[in-house]
């Protein structure tokens, strides 16, 4: 498998809200960006994540308007970070141990440079097992 450094190159740069921008306003990027969860960063620093299982459990099922809510009142804090060192089969084990489908890719400085999903993740794993199997097939037939 690919090193995780190769995984982030081709991913564009994190999307980021701040803790005290709308919930409205994180749903947007969510929208816009086609994407699942945004890192919370304040002045820089990562503060927690939002994800639309934040929005589905804190604001949609306690019937609270996103347009009201700051993304620091239902933002998860407690945030599972790699960094480039993890291998995918690590990231996998973290995020099923957590119960998690994002993780922040943490370089030099403390500083979010990525975020992994658990499909991108899954499509590593499952290019990896494709070009096993095609390599078994060729040496099966010669």
């Amino acid at each position: 498998m690919r090193p995780l450094k190769q995984l982030n190159e081709g991913k564009r740069p994190p999307v980021s809200v701040g803790p005290d921008d709308t919930v409205f306003t994180a749903l947007t990027l969510l929208a816009e960006y086609d994407i699942g969860a945004l890192v919370v960063l304040d002045r820089g620093k990562l503060v927690g994540i939002f994800s639309e299982r934040d929005y589905a459990r804190k604001i949609v099922l306690k019937g609270k308007a996103s347009r009201d809510t700051l993304v620091r009142e239902i933002m998860s804090e407690k945030v599972c970070c790699v960094t480039l060192d993890e291998t995918v089969e690590e990231c996998m084990a973290l995020m099923t141990e957590q119960r998690i489908r994002h993780l922040p890719i943490i370089g030099e400085g403390d500083r979010v440079i990525g975020i992994l999903s658990i499909g991108d993740l899954v499509k590593e794993t499952i290019s990896d097992q494709q070009f096993t199997i095609e390599q078994l097939v060729t040496y099966i037939q010669n």
